[in-house]
């Protein structure tokens, strides 16, 4: 059966191995795959995850294999990314109110919301991929928070990886201000993960030690006491699917992200690593 995904890359620099894992596995299904971007520039892998060399600091060693590496820059030199979808122009933005004009404005976004809606009815989930990246424009972006409502809303799947994750705990209704992931299991970059100095982004200039939020305390947080985040530090691999939520705590988990993803959308699956 054919399936369409929406996969929200950020501008700011992606993990190679977080966009090719899942990728791959929809291609071997012969999904659609369409890309999207916050502003509709074309997006670019972090270097060190192009690089089988770099020693990820935590871990003391690589976290990237030749092979992941190769398919890495062949996906960089592919003509893939390079005419994603303008989340800017797509999604809409909530007024602020001190506009002039606010009770119209406020109007028309709700009625922005129902197109988005309609718009999203082809597709059968939506990725955010991970990386530093989503720190910098992607986690309190409202326009992606439209549309991670707006699938969730739909009965679609919503999945995320590393620090994409954060996005599903900022996306919120405005009326109870209640994360989406309250009451469900999520997994995503672990406490013991972060970088002490040196986290990167693409297209910044500034130079940043640790990451500005452990996002493990965040999704603890916003699981609230019936839900519950795993960071399953010292486990081999970590993906939890709450349906429609498929999460995917860093690099080594994005295939089996994917492969989960496969398996919510062809097999039923609704409950994994938990």
């Amino acid at each position: 059966m054919s399936r369409k995904i929406l996969v929200i890359v950020s501008e700011h620099g992606y993990w190679a191995e977080e966009l090719i894992g899942p990728v791959s596995k929809f291609d071997e299904r012969g999904y659609e795959v369409v890309f999207a971007t916050p502003t509709g520039k074309r997006a670019h892998a972090l270097p060190p995850s192009l690089d089988a060399n770099f020693i990820d600091p935590p871990l003391g060693r690589s976290v990237t294999t030749e092979e992941n590496a190769r398919l890495g820059r062949e996906f960089e030199q592919s003509s893939r990314l390079d005419t994603p979808l303008d989340i800017e122009a797509w999604a809409p933005e909530r007024p602020y109110t001190s506009d002039a004009g606010y009770l119209r404005k406020l109007e028309q976004y709700h009625r922005d919301l129902e197109k988005l809606e309609a718009d999203i009815a082809g597709y059968d989930a939506l990725l955010i991929v991970g990386g530093s990246g989503p720190i910098v424009d992607l986690a309190n972006n409202e326009r992606v928070h439209a549309l991670i409502l707006a699938f969730k809303n739909a009965g679609k799947v919503v999945a995320a990886e590393c620090y994409g994750v954060s996005c599903l705990a900022f996306a919120r209704d405005w009326g109870d201000r209640k994360s989406i992931i309250w009451g469900k299991h999520v997994t995503g970059h672990c406490k013991e993960y972060d970088y002490k100095d040196g986290t990167g982004f693409l297209g910044t200039d500034f130079n940043m030690g640790p990451p500005p939020y452990p996002l493990e305390y965040i999704l603890r947080d916003a699981t609230g006491p019936r839900g519950a985040y795993h960071g399953n530090f010292g486990h081999p691999l970590s993906v939890i699917v709450d349906y429609p939520f498929v999460t995917g705590r860093s690099t080594p988990d994005s295939y089996l992200t994917g492969q989960k993803i496969v398996e919510v959308l062809e097999d039923g699956l609704t409950r994994y690593g938990w």
